[in-house]
């Protein structure tokens, strides 16, 4: 089985991979079929990067609420644009099929729909998955050659198998990053949404896209996995792993109690906050200290030396504090240029919507589809110069291709009115089409 939709008008024989070209072809991922039975963040980023790269995608939705990612726009903890930025920012490139997978008809039309499709998509916890018949071992009967693709909150096995839990928890709390992110002395810092959400989507998607290659070579299908846990402690990794090999951690928590001098903000007169973060040698650092204006420092005993420096890391910085009070952020940054120092101002979220440098690598761009109500959509960071993507397409109303997608599984309008009227399957008139 082909990744890419076998429909080609040119066959051409690759070497190299040992496998067949398809070309040529619109997207890297046209006539790949994804079912998206996941709910709010990680693993439906997943798949809207595959819907990106041109996968058909089939978002299914329980009846009632659907996905709680529909009602993320509107929370006290989110920023409110009267618009559902993120239902259109993860749930866009799909369409969307609304079924009740407790009633036995809508099961049967998700198995079909598993039986030919390439990717199927859950992080439904391992409760439910039991119950419903959602397991890898329940669905590869149905097709060995699909990669079924699961994300968790704690991992596929042990104590916690089958705990919930979002990435506040998982991937924030119980990584340990959440003690490790905090100004010495606070308590420990709440993330952002989806702060751990969306990177644990690209690991997915990375998972998922290894497997995809795998079955180009061998035609295997097979179960991949990722977990909000592993993530996060991933992201922590530049500690954690000196935490795992042996290193004195009560030594490492005593000698952040301060932080360095210029591993700490400074805030200039115009009320802003400038990072030096990557001054961390003795010629960066003359270098500041002379665009500061500040080498007298050097004459001060407690300075004399790096190691002088640490040790008294506190009034270091406290001096420096006081230079950079004088002048505002954009004053200093002009001098700072001016020394080539690699110095930046900590960047207020409102200002990255006109951020040129965010603009012009489209990490964030206008969507070309009129029926987006959001006027700026942030991209994922996969970026492949010669493949084409989709760009973002409305996320769909609640069961909104239902007909469509049953049609295509060649059921008749009476028997897709029948699984309508028997609750199974809930259609909502269609606006319109994805293409």
């Amino acid at each position: 089985m082909s990744l890419i939709n076998p429909m080609p008008k040119v066959k051409l024989c690759c070497p190299v991979l040992g496998y067949a070209i398809l070309h040529p072809m619109k997207h890297i991922f046209s006539g790949l079929k994804v079912i998206d039975c996941a709910t709010v963040i990680a693993a439906p980023t997943a798949a809207m990067m595959l819907g990106d790269f041109g996968a058909d995608v089939i978002k299914i939705e329980q009846p009632g609420d659907g996905d709680m990612l529909r009602m993320l726009s509107h929370v006290a903890t989110t920023p409110e644009a009267g618009n559902d930025w993120f239902w259109q920012l993860d749930g866009r490139n799909k369409r969307g099929l609304c079924l009740d997978l407790k009633h036995p008809d809508g099961m049967a039309v998700l198995q079909r729909l598993v039986a030919e499709c390439d990717v199927f998509i859950t992080n439904h916890p391992a409760n439910v998955r039991d119950s419903l018949g959602l397991n890898y071992a329940d669905l590869a009967p149905l097709n060995k050659s699909m990669i079924y693709a699961s994300l968790t909150a704690y991992g596929e096995a042990g104590p916690e198998r089958e705990r919930k839990g979002f990435d506040q928890l998982a991937y924030w709390a119980r990584s340990g990053l959440m003690d490790l992110m905090r100004a010495p002395g606070t308590p420990p810092t709440q993330g952002l949404p989806g702060m751990g959400d969306h990177p644990t989507g690209v690991a997915l998607y990375a998972s998922i896209v290894t497997a995809l290659l795998h079955r180009e070579r061998t035609g295997e299908g097979g179960l991949v996995h990722t977990s909000l846990l592993a993530n996060g402690l991933w992201s922590a990794a530049g500690i954690a792993q000196g935490a795992l090999a042996g290193a004195d951690m009560a030594e490492y928590r005593d000698d952040n109690l301060v932080n360095g001098a210029t591993m700490r903000p400074y805030q200039a007169s115009d009320g802003r906050w400038l990072q030096f973060n990557m001054i961390r040698d003795e010629e960066t650092l003359s270098l500041l200290l002379a665009a500061l204006d500040a080498i007298d420092l050097l004459a001060d005993p407690r300075f004399g030396d790096l190691q002088d420096m640490w040790t008294h890391r506190q009034a270091l910085g406290d001096e420096l504090q006081t230079r950079i009070s004088s002048k505002t952020s954009d004053e200093w940054l002009a001098v700072f240029a001016g020394f080539s120092l690699p110095v930046n101002r900590i960047a207020e979220i409102e200002e990255l919507a006109t951020d040129p440098q965010i603009l012009e690598n489209n990490m964030a761009a206008p969507p070309e589809d009129k029926s987006i109500d959001v006027p700026m959509i942030i991209n994922h960071p996969i970026n492949v110069e010669h493949l084409p993507k989709v760009g973002p397409v409305r996320a769909p109303a609640q069961g909104e291709h239902s007909r469509q997608i049953l049609g295509e599984l060649g059921m008749t309008d009476k028997e897709i009115e029948t699984l309508v009227n028997d609750g199974a399957v809930v259609a909502t008139p269609c606006s319109s089409e994805l293409s």
